[in-house]
């Protein structure tokens, strides 16, 4: 069976890596894909890169017909994916790449974002898209909220030691480096070549960056008692990848074994041997998240590393594995690409 695909929001960096990564799949069509203020071009003139391939002409959503598309990707900003899903078919399955349907209180969604949700009914429908961590709920979904990236790459890093009480969950330490294009392809100029090479730097220090909504949320789930991570994001001047290094209290021993335990059967997370770890160049392009443990100098001490490519696994990649399990497709399909190097 041949499952029809629409991307929304395909001009983007992230609604590119769907197309990329789709367009070797086995049994998903792309046949529509929407980008308002570019409607009526080809992909080939937004993303040159793509020109090999035989995609529908840009067009506005308005355009699409939705009763022949069996799931829709929303690569659309957050405040404007929750008004275009609003208004998609109620039995549509849709997997939104988008901060909309992430927090599941309403509360936390305006505290983070700084305005209403104007789809509360379908904030609450909404199941969280971790794939490896809620793949039943994912399977049975029709709106699949994906993560963020950084909240994708921490949670990684300590699910597995919050869910086995492995770690001290008020010592937590998370430090993120990110690659550019996780702000996407607005221009913006912070992100100017001259003002962002041959340099990088902490951006929303603090209690600013909005990712942390998700923290709070997963691992508050998870530990059945409030937790809060020290979390800085670092901008690197690179285009792709996240590494984050996690300083946590616990045996280091302990929670390499329970890296391997929760991740042994999972086919895109790799845990490193003991000691060893990770870099974003052995993932970059791909599916696959590279785990790391080692032993800090001082006792009782941990570093936890966890390395993806923000744009897949971080996103895209992410997207089409939850959209597999929603269409009753094997997770894997047209993932299993190797990563990029050098």
């Amino acid at each position: 069976m041949t499952h029809n695909v629409a991307i929304l929001g395909a001009s983007g960096y992230t609604g590119a890596e769907l197309v990329r990564l789709i367009s070797q799949h086995p049994s998903i069509k792309i046949a529509a894909l929407a980008a308002e203020r570019k409607a009526g071009m080809d992909m080939a003139q937004v993303f040159p890169h793509l020109r090999h391939l035989s995609l529908p002409t840009l067009c506005k959503i308005s355009e699409i017909d939705f009763s022949q598309i069996d799931l829709c990707f929303c690569a659309l900003p957050h405040k404007t994916s929750q008004e275009v899903i609003s208004a998609l078919p109620k039995d549509l399955k849709i997997v939104d790449l988008s901060a909309d349907f992430r927090l599941q209180d309403p509360a936390e969604y305006e505290k983070w974002y700084g305005n209403p949700h104007s789809a509360v009914e379908m904030q609450k429908e909404a199941v969280y898209g971790l794939t490896e961590f809620y793949r039943e709920e994912i399977a049975n979904a029709r709106l699949v909220a994906g993560t963020g990236c950084n909240a994708a790459t921490g949670q990684f890093a300590l699910r597995p030691l919050i869910t086995s009480g492995v770690i001290d969950l008020d010592e937590i330490i998370l430090d993120m480096k990110c690659a550019v294009s996780g702000a996407g392809r607005a221009l913006k100029e912070n992100l100017l070549h001259a003002e962002l090479s041959e340099g990088y730097h902490a951006y929303a220090i603090g209690s600013t960056h909005r990712h942390l909504g998700e923290f709070d949320q997963e691992f508050t789930k998870l530990a059945g008692r409030p937790v809060k991570v020290q979390f800085t994001p670092h901008l690197l001047p690179v285009n792709r990848g996240i590494l984050a290094t996690t300083y946590v209290r616990g045996d280091a021993a302990k929670i390499h074994d329970a890296m391997i335990q929760a991740y042994e059967n999972e086919p895109f997370v790799e845990v490193l041997p003991f000691g060893e770890a990770p870099s974003t160049h052995h993932v970059r392009g791909s599916n696959f998240c590279h785990i790391g443990v080692a032993q800090d100098r001082i006792e009782g001490r941990a570093i936890v590393f966890a390395a993806l490519d923000n744009l897949t696994k971080g996103s895209s990649g992410q997207a089409l594995q939850n959209a597999n399990l929603m269409l009753g497709e094997e997770e894997t399909a047209g993932l299993m690409m190797a990563p990029l190097f050098p």
